[in-house]
């Protein structure tokens, strides 16, 4: 049987995996009257409550005498890595534009590294059928992007197909019969080139998708480069400096079939496979036949870009809601995960109990936690730090630098601008984008955009959407003022009164609610003012004998504000911890205190001095 590679690409929310469901759906993958959850691929819990593709998945469907192997993958920019990784599988790309938002950054950055790759790629306009669809113009836009991009002639010839995921259908021109997605499997077909391999050389592949299976341990997936892969066959596993890790037999071959993954005694060159039975193979590690010479080539991924510590939880509650709190818990779960995620590196902290995890943004290290915490941790979490850099050239300090699309409505086109480039962002573009929004685009370090997503939310109604890219490193841009107002903190254990809350409130903005757990250096509000603010939150009412009607009928809390995990690692400045546990997030000072804060303040100041 025939074998096709193909990836689809796309920006975040403009269809990649709803188009997956019906690609299974018409191909037949499915049994008839099977149920099957609307986008079945995001199988992980987050991805389900999120919405969003995390993690990288394979699949395969059969279109007459071709197998055509799909991999969905993630389209927010903080997951890219995933997206480099699985390059390296294919041999065609299916880029997804939404018919009505354009090619947006996630966009540019995945076909920047697919037309690099050689790819040739197959443009599909998704989503045509919405009332703000404009296909023509996106279709001009993406070939305008293709050319930005330094793209060859032939890749400048790309197929383009006109679909609405939704509904199950693409066809070649916008007025076409609408019934199927037989136009899209045919073009995969024709349009994109069989696996280029030799069937004859020894069999090697290398490793771009970890996972662990609780029966099976170790599975990982590749594309069989060369040879011909055998159950029980003995292999060994090459570094790409071609040191030997390990040796082993491939206790287990899975091919894809729909969702499932299907045991097969023999795998071909081509075909994507996953295979257990090895203990220290990783990502981008080859596996290979004995007499295999050297490793394979795998793709550079991008450096991180920012950094936030992990430490132990060593609150005043800690050990009360998690079970697995100690430090070497927690070491051996983040260098697991570094393993199988290229975009995130671990080290040792030079605090003690503590490790540096680096990433590409907040939302990826905002999901690692709350992964983590669903397991049963329980940790404290430093304010996110960008990863600067020395120029080779010149010596000068670089720090890494964004693109920013933003597309609001004009009345919030202002305050947008006046934020950004306080954070010193600088507009490159500005332009209607119709139904009454304006398109911005800025240059902005990483760093100034730390915290401000929920300040952008608030400032456009929750109508902005903001869409980022890491686009380098550019020239450090001195100091960014960072949240203006101070804390409310609690100067006493116990639980949370309601009478005391009442007159705190009158203070600034409450996080915390009657009844709750609060110790010594807790952070429980935002003061209104720019200065820290110690208050007592156990306080009772004292008891009299004097009773008078409707005298406490008044003492009514205003709903205190409930951050998730990403905006409260946003939030939190440097002398302040994120402490998340399986059934709390909290936000607390560094020290706990309030002697050894001043003589942290003093500290600083005095280094600021000098």
């Amino acid at each position: 049987m025939q074998i096709r590679n193909v990836a689809i690409i796309a920006h975040v929310d403009h269809g990649k995996t709803t188009l997956v469901d019906k690609l299974l759906g018409q191909s037949g993958a499915f049994r008839e009257h099977q149920q099957v959850a609307e986008r079945a691929l995001d199988r992980n819990d987050l991805e389900k409550e999120r919405g969003i593709t995390i993690l990288a998945k394979c699949t395969s469907v059969v279109w007459g005498d071709t197998r055509i192997n799909i991999v969905d993958t993630p389209g927010h920019a903080d997951f890219g890595g995933e997206v480099e990784r699985i390059l390296n599988m294919v041999d065609g790309a299916i880029v997804l534009v939404d018919a009505a938002e354009g090619p947006l950054p996630q966009t540019k950055f995945v076909v920047g590294k697919a037309l690099a790759r050689g790819l040739h790629p197959i443009v599909v306009v998704n989503k045509v059928d919405r009332q703000d669809a404009r296909p023509h113009e996106v279709h001009e836009e993406v070939f305008d992007l293709f050319a930005a991009l330094g793209a060859t002639d032939e890749q400048l010839d790309f197929p383009t197909l006109f679909a609405s995921g939704r509904n199950g259908w693409a066809d070649d021109s916008l007025d076409g019969p609408r019934k199927d997605l037989s136009a899209l499997f045919d073009l995969v077909v024709r349009h994109v080139p069989p696996p280029r391999v030799n069937p004859d050389a020894p069999f090697a592949m290398v490793a771009s998708i970890l996972e662990y299976d609780n029966f099976l341990g170790r599975v990982l997936t590749g594309r069989v480069e060369q040879g011909t892969a055998k159950v029980n066959m003995p292999v060994k596993v090459l570094r790409q400096d071609g040191s030997v890790v390990e040796t082993g037999r491939l206790t287990k071959l899975l091919s894809f079939r729909g969702l499932e993954r299907v045991p097969v005694d023999e795998v071909q060159a081509g075909d994507i496979i996953a295979v257990a039975g090895l203990s220290d193979g990783t990502i981008p590690d080859t596996i290979g036949a004995p007499d295999l010479p050297g490793p394979l080539e795998a793709i550079p991924v991008d450096p991180p870009t920012l950094t936030m510590t992990f430490r132990i939880n060593d609150g005043p509650l800690a050990g009360r809601e998690g079970k697995k709190v100690t430090s070497r818990q927690i070491r051996e779960r983040l260098f697991r995960e570094a393993e199988g995620n290229v975009a995130i590196r671990v080290s040792d902290s030079t605090e003690t109990d503590a490790f540096e995890v680096a990433g590409r943004g907040e939302l990826q290290l905002g999901v690692l936690i709350e992964t983590m915490r669903r397991e049963g941790f329980e940790l404290t979490i430093g304010r996110p730090r960008v990863l600067t850099r020395r120029n080779p050239d010149t010596g000068e300090r670089e720090e890494p630098m964004e693109e920013v699309l933003v597309d609001v409505d004009e009345p919030y086109s202002g305050v947008v601008v006046e934020k950004l480039s306080r954070r010193k962002g600088e507009m490159q573009d500005m332009r209607p984008s119709g139904g009454g929004k304006i398109r911005l685009t800025f240059s902005i370090p990483s760093r100034g955009l730390i915290g401000y997503h929920g300040e952008f939310l608030t400032d456009t109604r929750g109508t902005g959407i903001m869409n980022r890219l890491f686009a380098g490193y550019g020239p450090w841009k001195g100091p960014i003022e960072g949240r203006r107002n101070g804390s409310l903190i609690s100067t006493e254990p116990g639980e949370a009164v309601h009478y005391a809350l009442f007159y705190i409130q009158e203070r600034g903005t409450m996080f915390v609610t009657p009844g709750e757990k609060v110790y010594q250096g807790m952070i429980l509000g935002e003061h209104s003012r720019e200065s820290d603010l110690e208050v007592n939150p156990i306080k009772e009412k004292k008891l009299t004998n004097i009773r008078a009607a409707g005298k406490d009928d008044a003492m009514l809390l205003v709903p205190p504000r409930k951050m998730s995990l990403e905006q409260a690692i946003s939030y939190v400045e440097d002398d302040e911890l994120v402490e998340v546990t399986p059934g709390a997030i909290r936000l607390r000072k560094r020290y706990l205190d309030p002697h050894e804060r001043k003589r942290y303040e003093r500290r600083i100041d005095a280094e600021a001095a000098a």
